[in-house]
């Protein structure tokens, strides 16, 4: 049975952006660009039935789009690095969207998601890495930074890869409204009022 898991996608000139930080790492797996993703919720195998709950509540979260930036790399693993990540420039509407998610998988009886959410998009992951190695390619790259993109939809995607790093399926997208652009100061016309001396 697939993995199920909730992400965002990832437009396809960050995704090439973001490939360009690929090599200087010996023990690294990098993952391929076509499968860059920003996880939302893990929530691993389940029945077809419950699958067909997780998306009729994920069809009932009402939230805006997004705009998001990445800024800055990371490494998970501290002592033991294990993979290597683009991170994303705080956004409390980011923060709200995956609140929602994680209410909505728990009120259909989810175990609740222990993980602390770090919205990250990993990049490659490492067996046996040296700690130094991975500070080394941190340090040459940690001013990475990506154009800002907007997010209009998120995805229940499926994992038929023990390994992790793809391929996924997208096996259903959940539109987000469009955000409401600030109005253009008024522009004022006194012609109506002026005063008739005729």
């Amino acid at each position: 049975m697939p993995r199920l898991f909730t992400a965002l996608e990832i437009p396809q000139d960050v995704a090439l952006s973001l490939s360009m930080l690929r090599g200087g790492l010996a023990s690294a797996r990098w993952i391929d660009p076509e499968n860059y993703h920003l996880t939302l919720r893990f929530i691993g195998d389940v029945e077809p039935r419950l699958a067909d709950e997780i998306v009729a509540a994920l069809d009932r979260i009402e939230r805006k789009s997004l705009r998001l930036t990445f800024s800055g790399l990371g490494a998970f693993g501290n002592k033991k690095p294990h993979s290597v990540y683009a991170e994303v420039a705080p956004s409390p509407d980011l923060a709200a969207l995956q609140a929602d998610i994680e209410r909505a998988c728990k009120r259909i009886g989810l175990a609740p998601d222990q993980r602390k959410f770090v919205p990250h998009v990993t990049l490659a992951r490492m067996k046996n890495a040296k700690p130094w190695d991975v500070a080394h390619y941190l340090a040459l790259r940690g001013g990475f930074r990506s154009r800002s993109f907007d997010v209009d939809r998120f995805g229940l995607f499926s994992s038929r890869d023990s390994v992790g790093g793809g391929p996924y399926v997208l096996e259903e997208a959940f539109a987000l409204a469009p955000r409401e652009e600030p109005a253009p100061p008024a522009s004022h016309s006194y012609g109506s009022l002026a005063p008739d001396f005729g």
